[in-house]
């Protein structure tokens, strides 16, 4: 039952998250707005990278982030972001279609080294680290689109590049 609410939710918000990455410029992968701000295509990459986070909250117990949580992924397109993307997305789905309901009241450490930044049940974990965050960074994508001058697609109805 919670599987079934997470899948619709995801392909909602996940396939949201496709259409800006589609509009990414990669001859701008390097651009950045900001000196502290991640760039264009780092900011792309992990945007493209975060569905595995549910794979990795159904399938283990804690994430130490002083160890790398995924391969590291270099592109040479959108295409091949896009394609990593789809991978990452179906491989969440897959995951969660076969969880059980318990599985989502488990606990999930998040951790680096000996630190502990949460221990919640893995449901909190899903919607807030996985698919809350890619809403987060989804936006700031939104935003250097903008400062780049690139029309943006509309997320829960038409964007003002799209009237």
């Amino acid at each position: 039952m919670i599987a079934k609410a997470l899948l619709a939710e995801i392909g909602h918000e996940y396939a949201n998250t496709r259409k800006i990455l589609q509009k990414i410029p990669f001859d701008k992968f390097d651009w950045k707005p900001h000196d502290k701000s991640m760039s264009l295509g780092e900011l792309s990459t992990h945007l493209a990278a975060l569905p595995q986070f549910i794979t990795s909250t159904l399938t283990t117990d804690e994430l130490d982030l002083s160890k790398p949580a995924y391969p590291h992924e270099d592109f040479d397109t959108v295409g091949q972001l896009l394609v990593s993307f789809d991978g990452h997305v179906a491989g969440a789905k897959e995951v969660l279609a076969n969880a059980g309901d318990d599985e989502f009241n488990k606990m999930y450490v998040v951790r680096k080294g000996g630190q502990v930044y949460f221990n919640l049940p893995k449901m909190v974990v899903i919607r807030s680290f996985a698919i809350s965050h890619a809403i987060h960074h989804r936006a700031q994508l939104q935003v250097y689109l903008r400062m780049l001058g690139i029309p943006v697609p509309g997320f829960y109805g038409p964007s003002a590049d799209e009237i």
